[in-house]
């Protein structure tokens, strides 16, 4: 296609845009408030699976080894829950650091505890993490099986219903986003059903005139495309400046906890670069839906 005719199909759909104005208003809305709240969602629910996934990281089980195993038998418990697909490491842990782990997560209570330091009453440790976090649970069921396990601990219960919600906060904000998504494409289609049914007699003539099929289209293409950039660049804004406020009273005041929102540079362009594509996506193809159906050429 020509830069000339290229550049007369841009100036068709500008027209168009201009001519259909409520039209034009009301789809621009739907997509900018669609954009908001799809970008809202996303917004927390990336900082949600990042939270998420430090959360599943720090999912470990831990396996008190019997007092009666020796060196040896330590050492072939070990060899056989790293020869398990699942895991992904072992750590030892011995009895001495976990009383000095017990003694400084305790703070000042911790010191009466010291007194047990000539006669440790607690367990060496394996610490098993694996590679997925779900396969925590399957884990440390097969590792209860095992020889001179004394004693198997991973949250249980509380793991599971951390798993149960993470997913189900996942699953319902891709519902909103998709149910969202398609409102908006079907705004814009029926903007461009009406412009068709306004421009009936000219499509006709240029039918007549010897207009290709592809050369028709194009302006309604193009027309889609432009509502949805537009739409998306409200919420790029609105979300910049909202998220930009909230790192910045949010992320001080969480430091030194485990809790890590994601910084504002590069987020926030991914962010952007994101809206705009699908504010174009959603234009395209509500142009498409309208000018499949309603563009008999």
């Amino acid at each position: 296609m020509k830069i000339r005719t290229i550049g007369r199909h841009s100036r068709d759909s500008l027209k168009n845009i201009s001519r259909n104005g409520w039209m034009t208003f009301a789809s621009v809305s739907a997509v900018t408030v669609t954009l908001i709240l799809v970008g809202v969602f996303f917004v927390i629910m990336m900082n949600l699976n990042r939270v998420a996934q430090t959360i599943e990281d720090d999912v470990q089980i831990r396996v008190h080894i019997d007092v009666a195993a020796n060196a040896q038998d330590q050492q072939k418990l070990k060899t056989d829950i790293e020869s398990m697909p699942e895991v992904k490491s072992v750590t030892f842990s011995s009895k001495q650091n976990e009383l000095d782990n017990l003694v400084n997560s305790l703070g000042e209570e911790g010191k009466s505890f010291k007194l047990f330091e000539q006669d440790n009453p607690l367990n060496d440790v394996f610490i098993v993490k694996t590679k997925k976090p779900t396969d925590t649970m399957q884990v440390a069921e097969q590792i209860k099986k095992s020889n001179y396990v004394a004693k198997v601990k991973y949250g249980q219960g509380k793991v599971e219903k951390l798993f149960k919600f993470i997913n189900a906060s996942r699953n319902v904000g891709v519902v909103l986003i998709i149910g969202l998504f398609f409102t908006a494409i079907f705004l814009i289609s029926n903007t461009i059903k009406i412009t068709i049914i306004a421009r009936r007699r000219e499509i006709k003539i240029m039918r007549l005139v010897g207009a290709t099929n592809t050369f028709i289209r194009w302006p309604f293409f193009l027309e889609g495309l432009w509502l949805g950039v537009m739409g998306s660049i409200l919420p790029i804004i609105l979300i910049s400046i909202a998220y930009y406020r909230a790192y910045d009273y949010i992320g001080p005041r969480l430091e030194g906890t485990f809790i890590k929102v994601l910084p504002f540079d590069p987020f926030m362009y991914q962010v952007s670069g994101i809206l705009i594509l699908m504010g174009a996506l959603i234009g395209i193809w509500g142009s498409l839906m309208s000018v499949r159906k309603f563009l008999k050429v």
